[in-house]
């Protein structure tokens, strides 16, 4: 099976061009087919477009995404309102219960982050699961404080992803492995970033999976509903007729 391997969260600062098409640059050598880097309010439009053309250079699709911590209900309702149309994943950042409830049962959210290294601060449990199943909001898992880490706080952090990765495998949410790096020394082949999965719980499919077949649902997803001809679910304008 051939598979299309895509980084959803590599993590560059426009304003340093030469480290930015480094990067890119090393994504395309490594074989990977799409990556995207979150949009922040430091970033422009001209900067995400340039991001774009650099990525077009090599021979990558750039995925267009937001992240965001809400510190509300309204926060999240506005951030998505503004957002969930002009780009094509959407990662809510938790670090705390009650936005990782909100975020988790809300439609319009594709990425569950949770980015805190303190297992007190790591909200995904079954309900958030249960949630997060019916919604179709995928968790992700960043690798790189696995790269960086050492000793007992690498140790508690794979304790913390085990017992999470469980339970999105029991109600079937999807998981995403994305590098979560900025340097160049800490990027992966894409099978070797899969297979930084087993160390938390996922099986050689389940891996290959994370980081190629469940990403790219997202992305498709998402661009369909993008696209100026959906309608609904399922239903497309096929052919524009004209006015008679």
């Amino acid at each position: 099976m051939t598979r299309a391997f895509i980084d959803l969260h590599l993590r560059v600062n426009p304003k340093d061009q030469q480290a930015t098409r480094r990067l890119i640059c090393k994504a395309a050598r490594l074989g990977y087919r799409q990556v995207s880097v979150p949009f922040t309010s430091k970033l422009s439009e001209e900067e995400l477009t340039q991001l774009k053309a650099a990525c077009s250079e090599v021979g990558l699709d750039f995925v267009s995404r937001a992240d965001f911590y809400p510190r509300s209900e309204n926060d999240l309702t506005h951030f998505l309102r503004k957002f969930r149309r002009r780009f094509e994943v959407i990662c809510i950042l938790c670090d705390s219960k009650d936005m990782a409830r909100q975020a988790a049962k809300d439609r319009r959210v594709d990425l569950l982050n949770f980015p805190s290294l303190d297992y007190h601060k790591r909200f995904f449990d079954r309900a958030e699961a249960e949630l997060a199943s019916c919604s179709l909001a995928a968790l992700e898992v960043d690798v790189k404080p696995i790269l960086i880490l050492e000793g007992p706080p690498r140790v508690r952090l794979l304790t913390s992803l085990r017992r999470e990765i469980a339970i999105a495998l029991e109600f079937k949410v999807p998981i995403v492995v994305s590098s979560g790096v900025a340097e160049e020394r800490l990027m992966r082949l894409p099978r070797d970033l899969a297979s930084l999965g087993f160390l938390f719980g996922l099986d050689e499919t389940q891996a290959l999976d994370s980081t190629s077949t469940s990403p790219a649902a997202i992305v498709a997803r998402n661009r369909e509903k993008l696209s100026s001809r959906f309608v609904a679910p399922g239903i497309r304008i096929v052919k524009e007729g004209k006015p008679t």
